[in-house]
């Protein structure tokens, strides 16, 4: 399959810890803490991730997306891949959480779209949500707003 060029690539300051922040989005306890409904993760390469949701958000989305994990170094790095939301492929998601002065640098990096229609919405639809969970995660860690 080609891919195209383009990827999600975000950065936020959490005002936390970088255990803390990585904790928050590669744990299913944490995850659930603020996003997610009774989601599991095996946290070694090769491990099955579940990300679940009931009644979640304005649109009260229930669903499930599974992928895998490939790379994980706490509370560095974290690497996987899931189901882009078209269905037809898998992207790579790669999480970077870097100690500051002020707290933790989260760098996220999405790619692996398809080229074509289908991958530019598939790409755009995660533009979209990575800016509203990354936005969601850090008022939660820092103020414990949960939406």
């Amino acid at each position: 399959m080609k891919t195209r060029p383009e990827k999600v690539d975000f950065k936020t300051l959490v005002r936390v810890a970088p255990e803390r922040v990585f904790d928050a989005l590669t744990t299913a306890r944490g995850l659930d803490e603020w996003f997610t409904a009774s989601s599991s993760i095996d946290p070694t390469p090769g491990g099955l991730i579940v990300y679940r949701w009931k009644d979640w958000g304005i649109q009260k989305y229930t669903g499930e997306y599974r992928g895998q994990v490939i790379e994980i170094d706490r509370p560095r790095r974290y690497v996987w891949q899931w189901m882009a939301d078209s269905g037809g492929y898998d992207t790579t998601v790669e999480m970077d959480f870097t100690p500051t002065g002020e707290g933790t640098l989260v760098r996220l990096v999405e790619y692996g779209y398809e080229d074509g229609p289908v991958g530019m919405r598939d790409l755009l639809n995660r533009v979209a949500g990575w800016a509203e969970v990354l936005t969601l995660m850090k008022y939660y860690l820092e103020h414990g707003v949960r939406y």
